[in-house]
């Protein structure tokens, strides 16, 4: 295969995985959910906090291993 087919389909993996892992976390104390009628409205404050220090250990790790 060539490199883009290849990038489309780690996209896709990557994309699932994301979705798979938002699922398993779900909703977690101190995340932002406002429902006022039919307006509803979420922010995912720690979630989004977890994500970052996830990923900065992630690529903290990878980084030293070039």
């Amino acid at each position: 295969m060539t490199d883009f087919p290849k990038m489309l389909m780690l996209l896709g993996a990557v994309i699932f995985a994301v979705g798979l892992f938002m699922q398993i976390i779900g909703k977690l104390p101190g995340d932002i959910f406002v429902k006022k009628g039919n307006v509803t409205f979420f922010f995912p404050v720690v979630t989004c906090i977890v994500i970052s220090i996830i990923l900065s250990v992630l690529f903290s790790i990878f980084g030293r291993m070039k």
